[in-house]
Formats: C-alpha cells, structure tokens, sequence
C-alpha cells in the first residue's frame, strides 16, 4: 500500500494550485507572508487526501516547498528583506564637556568684572565650540547671557554693570554634543570701584642712569599702578615736555616715553608724576646721551733721548658728555709710514715711549676715548724725533772679591736608625764648606774603605751612606767626618740592627 500511494502523493502537489485561485500565490510574496509560511498545512487540498496515508505527513511540507521553485518570479521581491533581522546597534550618543576649572574673579571696576578660568579636563571628540558667560543679579534666579555668541578665551570682562550690585556669575563650556555642567563662582561678586594708591614701578635698570648714543632710540615703558585710573605727568626741569622731540603714550598701566633720535640737549633729569585725588607717587629718570669726544689739545714732543721720546697734552675740550677713561697713543716711523699703538687706555696726560729704533725717525698722534669710543680725531705732534746713533762705550761693572772660603760644618746632622736584619738602611747628613770638604765615613772609629757592603755618595752638600742587607754585626757607631783645608767637623749616629722573631 505504501509503494502505491506514493505516486498519488506526488501528483496531489501539482494540483493544489490549481485548487487554489492563481491571485494566491502572487500575493504571497508580499513582504508579510514570508513569515507565514508555517500555516500552510492548513489548506484544503492536505485535508482532501485519503485517511490512509495519515502516516505520511511529509508530504505536507513538500508540497510547500515545490511551489517555491515553480513561482519563481515572486521570489525575488522577498531577498531585499534577509538583513531586516539584524538590527544595527544604534552609536552612543556622544557626551558634553566637563565644566571650566579655576573660575576666578581677576579684577573689578566700577562698571566692570574681568573673570578668569581654564580650559576643561574633557572636551569631547569634536572640541569645544567656545563659552558662554551668565550673569544673575543676587536674590534673583534669572540668569541672562553677557556674551551674543560663544568664544573660545578663558577671560573676560562683563562690561555696563551697575555700581553697587552683587551679581553671580557662572560658565558654560560648549560643543556640538552640547553644553557642560556649569563652572559658578560660590560668593556673589560686589560691582564697586577698588581704591589703590598710586605707585611707580621703576624698573631696575632705569633706577640708575640711563646711557645712550646720540643718534640711538630712546623706548622706555614705566609700569604704575594705581586705581581709579590716575594722571599721569612729566616734566624736565619743572617744565612740560617738548612733544615736538619725546612722545609720551599712557594707559591705564603703564607710560611709554619715546624718542626717536636723541640727541646731546635730551640729557638730564625727567620727572614722571604719577596722581589720584591728591595723592601722588614721583620719579626721577636720569637720561645721558653720549657722543666720542673730541681730540687731545696741545701734544708736545717734550724731550728726546736715546731709544726714548717724552710727550705731554691737555684734555679734549669736548669730552662727548662722558668721562674721559684714557688716551691711546700711536706711533709712526717715516719709512713705513703706518702707525701702530704703543699705549693704550693711558691714564695721564703724558707718557714716555721707549725701545724705539736708532737712525728712524718718527711721529707720534694720541686718541681721546670715553664711554662711546675713541675720538674721530686725534692729536699730532708737529715735530718728530729722530732717534740718533750716540758712541757708547761699554764699562764693566767692579764687582769686589769676596771670601767664599769656610770650614766643613753640618747643617744637618746624623740621627739614630733602628732597622731590621735583611733590610737596606740609609744615613743622611748635610754638610757645607769651601772648597769641598772631603767626606769620610767610619763605624765603631774605623774607617770604611772600598766595601761592597756599604754605598757612600755626596750630592749638593748631601751625605749618604747605604748599608746593604744589614746583620746584627753592622750595628755600632756611625761616624761621617768632613775634611777640607780650613778644618774638619764630624757627626755621629747609633745603628741598631733586630732580628725578627
């Protein structure tokens, strides 16, 4: 029974389309029908099968999944819908900055409150766009913006307050994934002008005498201090300056004084005012303007002797509005004709040249120099010196005869020795007298003559005797006797030779 009703099974499944109407099948495809596709089991034509093959239920799915093949234009529509299951995972939003750090009030006017902060610690992947600044009054819980569009300085100045309010002031960092937990100032900032004396804040350099060259720029900035804003005065000599040659610019921190080219007359002392209200802080600024001097008066050739030339002069008239530190003096020979220095930095107003060659005959210039240089010109002498050839004859110098003779005498003596057998000793003496006295060395009073055992020697006046290897025989008496024609001297040591135990 089975291998015959499995003909007809395979023959129903063609014929449950024609069972069923045509439009059914188009409209499967939609894109719901897809998933539901299990309830086709229910259709008429499995129920129409006879009971006895009810032990074949797979049939069922089979004709489900013949028609598939045979509508094969529906398919197609259904593909587009396969990644419709896997949801995409949605990106994390992206998260605010953190707040501004250090908030803090830097100054306070009568109208105004400058603000402080830094940057903060997290500004997100795209960066801060800038910060916005609120204001609200004390009591009050309206909070307004002080700035029309966000910027990205960490100061500013809230400007058209009123004088006498408390206002609290907070921060805002902006960015594209929006705006940071606000940075507030925990006590409420009070709008009123902050009185202060004035003071000059003289810089180091310019508390002593300010040195320039004529020609040079003089830029200066003097910073004060003071609050409200004070007034600010300069004089030279109790009268205003000349604006036609200095320009001064002062602001509300400092004053600049500026000139262009100085020149000698811009010497002196400035006096800089600084004023609010009747009280006033002053300071004087000295200002030299220096030039190089102008050249040594009156250069005489005073004297001339030998390989020696004497000269004398007077000061510049003009010393450049500096002290004069010295002179450098030149000298040129007629052959040559080139000068060269022979004193440089001299202090006086005269000098002697020496070692100068005999038979040249030479001229002579002095500069003057100061802080600025040497003077452009310089003195010259109007005569020159000529060096002449003198006939000198050489007379030795009578150097009396003196005695040189003396008698041996020891300037250091012998001094007692403890050696150990085995192990070389010297004897040292020292001893002088002319001529030189002849040393003899002796132990025990007998004389040491050619013995290989001892090595006498004498070097300037240093006496030494070398015992070689000694044993307890060698000890004794050491006498070193010194002998010339004058007399004879003698000095005496003790020698103990141990033996080890």
């Amino acid at each position: 029974m089975t291998g015959k009703t499995a003909p007809p099974a395979t023959e129903p499944a063609p014929a449950t389309p024609k069972k069923e109407p045509v439009p059914t099948p188009k409209e499967e495809p939609a894109p719901a029908p897809a998933a539901e596709e299990p309830p086709a089991p229910e259709h008429p034509p499995a129920t129409e099968q006879p009971t006895a093959p009810t032990d074949k239920p797979a049939p069922v799915p089979m004709a489900e999944v013949t028609p598939a093949p045979e509508e094969g234009p529906p398919a197609p529509p259904a593909e587009p819908q396969a990644p419709a299951p896997e949801p995409k995972p949605e990106k994390p939003k992206a998260e605010p900055p953190s707040s501004p750090l250090s908030l803090a009030v830097e100054e306070v006017s009568e109208n105004s409150v400058t603000l402080t902060w830094k940057a903060p610690e997290q500004t997100g992947h795209s960066g801060l766009d800038g910060y916005v600044v609120e204001i609200c009054k004390d009591g009050s819980t309206d909070w307004t913006a002080a700035n029309k569009e966000p910027f990205l300085s960490t100061r500013y100045t809230i400007q058209d307050l009123s004088s006498g309010d408390k206002i609290h002031v907070r921060v805002k960092a902006l960015s594209t994934s929006g705006a940071s937990v606000p940075a507030t100032l925990e006590q409420p900032v009070l709008i009123r002008e902050i009185l202060q004396l004035p003071r000059i804040r003289m810089p180091r350099h310019l508390r002593q005498t300010y040195v320039r060259h004529v020609g040079d720029a003089v830029n200066m900035m003097i910073p004060f201090q003071g609050k409200p804003h004070p007034e600010v005065i300069w004089t030279k000599g109790n009268q205003p300056l000349d604006t036609s040659r200095i320009n001064i610019r002062n602001t509300q921190k400092d004053t600049i004084f500026y000139i262009r080219e100085a020149q000698r007359s811009d010497s002196g002392k400035y006096e800089l005012t600084v004023r609010i209200n009747g009280a006033e802080d002053k300071a004087i600024l000295d200002i030299r303007v220096i030039e190089p001097p102008g050249p040594p008066q009156n250069l005489k050739l005073v004297d001339v002797w030998g390989f020696n030339v004497a000269l004398e002069w007077t000061p510049p008239v003009d010393n450049g509005n500096s002290e004069i530190k010295g002179y450098v003096v030149q000298k040129s020979d007629k052959k040559s004709g080139k000068w060269f220095t022979v004193l440089e930095r001299c202090t006086r107003t005269s000098c002697t040249i020496s070692d100068l060659i005999i038979g040249n005959t030479y001229s002579f210039r002095v500069f003057a120099e100061n802080a600025c240089g040497l003077s452009q010109k310089a003195a010259v002498t109007s005569g020159v010196a000529h060096i002449k050839k003198t006939k000198t004859a050489y007379q030795p110098e009578k150097i009396p005869q003196r005695d040189m003779m003396e008698p041996p005498k020891f300037t250091q003596p012998l001094t007692d020795r403890t050696t150990t057998r085995g192990y070389s000793t010297h004897l040292f003496c020292c001893v002088r007298g002319f001529p030189q006295p002849k040393i003899i060395w002796m132990k025990n009073q007998m004389e040491i003559r050619e013995d290989p055992k001892y090595i006498a020697m004498i070097e300037q006046g240093v006496c030494s005797l070398e015992i070689r290897k000694p044993s307890p025989f060698d000890g004794g008496i050491y006498t070193c006797k010194a002998v010339n024609p004058l007399g004879e001297a003698s000095v005496d040591c003790k020698l103990d030779v141990k033996v080890p135990q």
